[in-house]
C-alpha cells in the first residue's frame, strides 16, 4: 500500500488539507499528516487540524509521496523548515511523487524542482520563478511533480493523487463515492 505524508504547518489552508486526507484514506492510501512540531495546528481559517504525528518522528519512515497543502502563512513556514526543502530534493532524487497546491508549489520552485518543468499554482505565486513553466490549468503532472490551483481544485488534485498511486479503477470508485 502506497505511503503519503502531507506535512501541516501553522496556517496551512484547511479545505487543501483536508480534502487530500481525506480522499486519499477512501481510497486505501495510508496517510500520516506530520506537523512542524508537537502543537495542534491553527489552519488558515481558525480550523484546528491534529497531526497524527510530529515531522521528525515522520522523517524515521519512507514515503512513496509528499503532498504539501497551501494557503499562508503555512506556505512560508514549510519554505522556512529545512527539514522540508531537504526531504523535497531526496524524494524527487528517489523518482518519488512530489505534490503541492495553491501557493505551496513555489516550496517546490524554492527546492529546485520546478526548474524547465510545468506547474501550477495559485494566480502569480510562481511568478518570481522563471524557470517554471506555468500552466493555468486546475492540476498539472509532469513526471513526478504534481501541482494546482487552489482550494477549488483540492478534489480534482486529491483524486488524481489516488489515481497516480492506486490506478484509474480505485479514482473511479472513490470518485463515485463521492456523487460527484
Amino acid at each position: 500500500m502506497p505511503k503519503v505524508l502531507v506535512p501541516l504547518t501553522q496556517g496551512c489552508e484547511e479545505i487543501e488539507a483536508v480534502t487530500v486526507i481525506n480522499i486519499l484514506r477512501r481510497a486505501g492510501i495510508e496517510v500520516v499528516s506530520a506537523g512542524l512540531d508537537d502543537l495542534p495546528v491553527l489552519a488558515s481559517r481558525g480550523v484546528m487540524l491534529l497531526p497524527d504525528t510530529t515531522l521528525d518522528t515522520a522523517l524515521q519512515q519512507s514515503f512513496d509521496m509528499i503532498v504539501l497543502p497551501g494557503g499562508q502563512p503555512g506556505t512560508d513556514n514549510l519554505n522556512a523548515d529545512k527539514r522540508i526543502i531537504a526531504l523535497l530534493q531526496q524524494m524527487a532524487q528517489q523518482g518519488k511523487y512530489v505534490a503541492a497546491i495553491c501557493a505551496a508549489p513555489a516550496v517546490l520552485a524554492s527546492a529546485g524542482l520546478l526548474d524547465g518543468k510545468q506547474a501550477t499554482s495559485f494566480p502569480e505565486t510562481l511568478d518570481d520563478f522563471p524557470k517554471v513553466l506555468q500552466q493555468a490549468a486546475a492540476v498539472v503532472v509532469d513526471g513526478k511533480l504534481i501541482t494546482s490551483r487552489g482550494p477549488g481544485t483540492a478534489m480534482d488534485f486529491a483524486l488524481t493523487l489516488v489515481e497516480l498511486l492506486a490506478g484509474k479503477a480505485k479514482r473511479k470508485q472513490v470518485e463515485a463515492g463521492l456523487v460527484r
